[in-house]
């Protein structure tokens, strides 16, 4: 776990308001109401809940001013741009899942997943010359995207938004000592001679290895946020941002070029949908996977009784594991970008669901290799961010945003102070290649120009009686999808508070390899079941880190009380008033 010292930057409640407002015999406004912040909130209002408390605060700020759910992502996604470098980011992309109240407007999903730049072929990273960190970058798509969530569904001005980042990158902020020691790690790399201008911008001044308390400045960040502050997302797709990456592309032997930049489109699409047990389950549709391999798997899981075998049974664990297996198959045979793809509509309907539930044998895990078909088999990033919103009206936004790999190709565009994605390792390498060590070569994800590469992010909203009811999602590479599904399950089938089913154990199966990673946790905690699910023939493998990063929201059905809950894996933080 990676510990913050929340302490030195808690909210300030204010009190002396309140306290007025009493004197003065009426009820204080939201605006006026108290900040409360930690691991767990309970509020009326709004909440946020990132991995970084000043982003959360500065969420919920957007809030109490008046803000819609997608102004607060808007300045929450800046903000962690700065404080959480590593993730945060506007080099990268992601999804933004927008659920407004019942009958207000229809469910959207905002797609900024980042394109392949226009001079991009199918087999470019097939030798390792290809495989440059600057020819990893995908075309990022973070800042169209935001723009284009706050045109339909903003109500403050864009600049104010952007202009909390600004500050907090030109003054600095005090690290934790989770932030301390990934820049640490990033910069104590045995090839970081490689990227001298991340460490011009993110090494110590002083020298030496950051420390927790240390101030952390980024002039040149805070100038290009300042820029997309006072000209909107042009200043960074076609203005003098985009003439700084596309220098550094030119210099490196990278891809993407000013074109590509001013050509970036983010998406609006129809979310993808499915029920389970009564509730209803509002997804990201492609490019990502995870919306429709999550209702895949809901809808295997849906044909049997899991409460009846309780929690932290074989058999339901065994049912789990073989429910993610038999979707994460079809993602690797299906799943693409939608623009360039088709995408058979079974994969998400209930009688697709009952034929693949029928093949489980209750007692006995089934070979991955057996459920190939015609995918031939050949022989023998992971650093995302999550948060979720929930504003005054009861709109809830889920959003997931990445870099890829921490720090992403640690490309850092000289002048502007920001680090560069490495997305396209999402994309297929080997062609047509795809084998038993994980490893996918199948056509829908095969790079092509323009293309937006496969992703597993999932952020997700549950409805109950058609309103927002349960507000996740996670970072986590390919496990993101399986740790969306262990929090539905704990929420939804077992009635765990938010808290426990945040904290409970996690398990991964992606078809291949074909082996069962679960936490530490899950082994410490439950050792008989690990022994029960080796009996069925599961290969358990117990992984030596802990598994996504999941900050949640549940709205109390009666009360309408917002529980916010931060993932203490991250050890992130909640805000609400």
């Amino acid at each position: 776990m990676r510990m913050r010292n929340t302490g030195a930057i808690a909210a300030l409640a204010a009190v002396v308001i309140l306290a007025l407002s009493a004197l003065q015999g009426r009820a204080a406004e939201p605006n006026e109401l108290p900040i409360s912040s930690g691991d767990l909130v309970r509020c009326q209002h709004g909440v946020v809940v990132s991995v970084h408390p000043l982003a959360s605060r500065i969420g919920v700020e957007a809030l109490r001013r008046g803000g819609t759910a997608v102004d607060a992502a808007a300045a929450t996604a800046f903000a962690l741009a700065v404080t959480w470098p590593g993730a945060g980011n506007i080099g990268g992309g992601g999804y933004m899942m927008v659920v407004p109240t019942s009958g207000k407007a229809a469910p959207v999903a905002v797609d900024f997943r980042e394109m392949a730049p226009a001079a991009a072929t199918k087999d470019m990273f097939v030798t390792k010359e290809g495989q440059s960190a600057h020819r990893r970058v995908g075309v990022p798509g973070t800042v169209r995207g935001l723009a284009l969530a706050h045109s339909k569904f903003g109500k403050l001005h864009w600049r104010d938004l952007v202009l909390p980042a600004v500050k907090l990158a030109r003054d600095g902020f005090l690290l934790d000592a989770a932030t301390a020691a990934s820049l640490n790690d990033v910069l104590g790399k045995p090839d970081s001679d490689k990227f001298p201008e991340m460490r011009r911008v993110f090494g110590k001044p002083t020298g030496g290895a950051w420390q927790a308390g240390d101030r952390l400045t980024q002039p040149e960040l805070a100038e290009t946020l300042q820029q997309i502050a006072d000209h909107g997302p042009d200043a960074f797709y076609t203005g003098r941002t985009a003439d700084l990456l596309a220098a550094e592309m030119r210099r490196a032997g990278g891809l993407i070029t000013r074109d590509d930049l001013a050509a970036y489109r983010p998406k609006l699409r129809e979310p993808v949908r499915g029920t389970y047990r009564g509730f209803e389950i509002v997804s990201v549709p492609p490019s990502s996977s995870g919306g429709t391999a999550l209702v895949e798997e809901l809808n295997i899981l849906e044909n049997f009784d899991l409460r009846s075998q309780g929690r932290w049974s074989a058999a339901t664990e065994h049912l789990l594991i073989e429910a993610a297996r038999r979707a994460f198959r079809d993602r690797a045979c299906y799943l693409g970008d939608p623009d360039r793809v088709s995408i058979p509509a079974r994969l998400t309907q209930k009688d697709y669901a009952r034929t693949l539930a029928h093949d489980i044998d209750p007692h006995h895990a089934t070979p991955s290799q057996q459920l190939a078909g015609d995918i031939p088999i050949a022989g023998d990033g992971a650093h995302t961010t999550h948060f979720s919103i929930v504003d005054s009206d009861r709109t809830a936004v889920s959003i997931t945003y990445t870099l890829e790999n921490l720090y992403g190709s640690r490309v850092v565009v000289p002048g502007a102070g920001f680090v560069l994605n490495d997305e396209m390792n999402d994309f297929v390498w080997h062609p047509g290649i795809t084998d038993t060590k994980g490893n996918i070569g199948t056509l829908p994800n095969q790079v092509a120009p323009g293309k937006r590469m496969l992703s597993s992010m999932c952020p997700t909203v549950v409805l109950r009686d058609g309103k927002p009811y349960l507000i996740t999602g996670s970072p986590g590479g390919r496990t993101i999808i399986n740790t969306v599904f262990c929090m539905l399950v704990n929420v939804l089938d077992f009635d765990l508070d938010l808290r426990a089913a945040v904290d409970a154990p996690r398990f991964h199966h992606q078809w291949f390899p074909d082996q069962v990673r679960v936490e530490p946790q899950l082994a410490r905690e439950h050792p008989d079941l690990v022994k029960a699910l080796e009996s069925m023939g599961h290969m358990v493998r117990v992984s030596k880190d802990e598994q996504g990063d999941a900050h949640s929201i549940r709205i109390d059905p009666k009360t309408g009380e917002l529980i916010g809950v931060a993932d203490k894996r991250e050890d992130g933080s909640a805000a609400g008033y």
